[in-house]
Parts: structure tokens; sequence; C-alpha cells
């Protein structure tokens, strides 16, 4: 037994140094790319592999710093052979002095660094020289930093920028910095903390993420036209404006606040204007989640239509489905999950049936259903009126008994059906 495992691990010993010798006969050139992949601390130890490899990694254009310790990473820093600097990230959670900070960002910058990520777990002054950096193309800061709302800003290759849990000197500071982005094309913003009046305004930005999550009442404006794509999520906006958006095709928005001291009109009124500038989009994800005064306001000045939307994801009132229907006619897939049962009562049909369910209609999902009378008369009514219907997916809620979802599955199958090809799947929700 004891040969039998030696042997084995005398074939493994062998499997791994032909794996190594194998690798030893590629170009340098090739090596060095390999070793970019990974972590600088695993590139480091490439060096115990032999003569060939011993100084390899001081030759590898990036630098990958994980919670190393401030002499390390100077070590490495000074050890390396190359004086250009593709990337380096450093994601640092113990504490340094601005001056080690700016020491090694000066060192990347100097270095011509293309991608600069930088996070700690504390708040420290951000090196000037970062916001003058013209080899810069891909930023980003993530829990570090205070953005300044005056100096020079001048970043002219930058085009992805991404900031999370930072800071800002004032509203301001977001204008100033990308002011100084001429060529920027994807803008990523997470857990804005401090910020009363939110302005974005750029004509190259081409993707945004928005996360606006603050205490008081904020007010979003933005003003981007060459927008292909836009994830807002808003728990606290007072007002949001908005430019044309002609160029949007696809959006993920999320609005929801049930601020009793606010005046659900106008509020209204703003959620209004700013979803019609949504109307271009072919794919629209739409989280609605309001109380059911601002929800019949919404209602009763309902006149925005999709007339290029084909994927629909819609979180809201019932009533809101139906809207939505109305007015997007060439609508081919639906998700639909209801967000209050508040309302316990049928939504009115409409008047006419609509377009999109008489000629382009072929994919709907109902997400949680529980069950309720007004829920089931929508689902009857989609499934006589769709005539190009080719799948609808009914996921059951936990709350459901087993009687009741027999019922309720027995009586869904029984509906009518517009389309002869139409196949209905009944699946339990899993958490």
């Amino acid at each position: 037994m004891e040969k039998k495992t030696e042997q084995q691990s005398r074939k493994r010993r062998n499997r791994s140094h032909v794996g190594i010798d194998r690798l030893s006969s590629l170009p340098d050139r090739v090596l060095r790319h390999i070793l970019s992949f990974l972590p600088t601390k695993s590139s480091v130890r490439t060096s115990i592999l032999g003569q060939r490899w011993r100084h390899l990694w001081a030759y590898v254009p990036n630098l990958d710093f994980d919670n190393e310790n401030q002499e390390t990473i100077n070590r490495v820093m000074l050890l390396r052979k190359v004086q250009t600097l593709h990337t380096f990230l450093l994601y640092h959670k113990i504490n340094c002095s601005p001056y080690q900070l700016d020491t090694w960002v000066t060192f990347a910058i100097l270095r011509n660094v293309q991608k600069l990520h930088l996070y700690f777990r504390y708040q420290t002054a951000l090196p000037r020289c970062l916001f003058t950096c013209e080899t810069l193309v891909n930023l980003t800061l993530d829990s570090c930093g205070v953005v300044p709302s005056s100096g020079a800003v001048r970043l002219p290759r930058l085009k992805t920028l991404h900031l999370s849990f930072v800071q800002f000197e004032a509203d301001e500071s977001l204008p100033h910095l990308i002011s100084g982005c001429p060529v920027l094309e994807e803008l990523v913003m997470e857990f804005l903390l401090d910020m009363v009046h939110c302005c974005i305004s750029s004509p190259t930005i081409k993707f945004l993420v928005f996360n606006l999550v603050a205490d008081g009442r904020k007010r979003v404006e933005l003003n981007t036209p060459a927008l292909g794509f836009l994830e807002m999520s808003d728990s606290f906006s007072d007002h949001i404006e908005s430019g044309a958006l002609n160029s949007l095709f696809g959006a993920d928005i999320e609005l929801h606040n049930f601020d009793k001291k606010r005046d659900d009109v106008l509020h209204s009124q703003t959620v209004l204007e700013f979803v019609g500038r949504l109307c271009n989009v072919k794919r629209l994800k739409l989280h609605l989640a309001y109380d059911i005064s601002i929800v019949d306001s919404l209602l009763s000045a309902w006149t925005v239509s999709f007339r290029n939307l084909t994927e629909l994801k819609l979180v809201a009132d019932y009533r809101f489905l139906l809207k939505m229907l109305e007015n997007a006619d060439n609508l081919q897939v639906l998700t639909f999950s209801e967000y209050s049962n508040e309302i316990e009562r049928a939504a009115e049909p409409p008047q006419q049936v609509p377009t999109c369910l008489l000629s382009r209609l072929k994919m709907v999902e109902f997400g949680c259903i529980a069950g309720h009378a007004y829920e089931l008369e929508v689902i009857r009514y989609i499934l006589r009126y769709s005539k190009v219907l080719e799948r609808v997916k009914i996921v059951y809620g936990l709350c459901i008994g087993s009687e009741e979802k027999i019922n309720m599955l027995q009586e869904i199958s029984l509906f009518r059906r517009g389309s002869t090809t139409c196949e209905v799947a009944f699946v339990r929700y899993a958490v």
C-alpha cells in the first residue's frame, strides 16, 4: 500500500515538472502575459520555479495588491524592471498615511498607468495628480477619498469611471470631475451618500449606472444625450429631471418612495416626465413601488407610449401592467410581478384589445401569484386575447395551500385561449 502511494506521488511530481517544463519553453513575452492575470503576490512566487522564472515577474505590466503590507508593496515597486505600468489595483484595508498613498499613486501615474483601481476602508485625501493623469483610461475609486469641487481636472483619455462609497466636497464636485473627462463613455456611481443636487451632464456618456441612497430629499438632473443604457435605483429623490434620451435602447429603473410629507401630485408629475424620456427603449426593467395615492395620480395622467419596446420586466400595480400593454404595440416578452396587493379588486380591462396582444406578444411570465380574483382576471384576459402567444409561465407563491393551489391551477387551465399553440406552465416559487 505504501509503495503504491509513493508511486502515485512520484507520478504527480513528474506531471508537475512536465507542466512547468512546457511553460518554460514559451517565449518570455507569453509568460509575462500569463503572469499579468495573477495577483502580484502569486506572480512573485513563480520566481522559485527556476532560474528562467527568477525575474520574469518584475517585467509584468500589471500590479495587483490585495491587503499586502506597506513594506511588501514598496519593495515590489522598487524591484520592478519596466518603466511602464498598464494596470495598478490596490485593495488596502490597513491604514496608511496620505504621503504613502500619494507615493503609490504617483508611482503609477509616472509610469503611464491606464487602469487604476483604489480601495480603502478609510477616507483619505486623494492625490491631486490623480485628476490630471493624461494616460488613464479606466479609473475606479471604491470607499476612498474625497472628490474635490475645484482645482485642475484633466483626464483626456478616461473612458470608464466607477465611483462607489466616495465622498464629494460639494454638489459641484461631480460636474467638475465629469467636465474634465471629454471622452467618458461609462459612468458607474453607487451609494452616493452626501449629495443634495446630483447633476450628471456629458455629451459622450453611453452607459450609466446610478444608485442614490441617502437621507433627506434629493434632486437628480441628467443631461446625457448619447446614453444607450441606463440603470437607476432611486429611493430619495424629490425631483428627477432629464434631457432627451433619444439614443437609449435599454433601461433598468427602480423608483420607490413613501415620504408621506411630499406632494403626491407634483412627485407623480416628475416621475411621469422622467418615465416618458424612456419611450425609445427596446428593453425595459421598471420597478415602481409607491403607495396607492401616488399610483392613482400616476395612472390618471399616464400618456407614455413605448413604440420600440419588445421586452418588459415590470414590478408594479396590476393597473400599470394593463397601461403598459395598451402603450407598447411591439411588446413580445413580458415578465410581471405585483409590487403590492393592497388593491383587492380587478383592474379595468382596456376598452380596445391592445395591439401587442393581437400580433406581437409571445412570452409571458407572472411572478408569485397568490390566487386573488383580480390576478386571475388579468391572466384570463391575456390568455383570451393574445393571438400569437407561445408560452405563459405562472409562478405561484409559497403562501398558497395544496387545495387552493389545485383549484387555482384547474381554473386557469380552463381559461379560453386566443392562441391554439400557447402552453401554460405552473412553477412553484423558489427562494
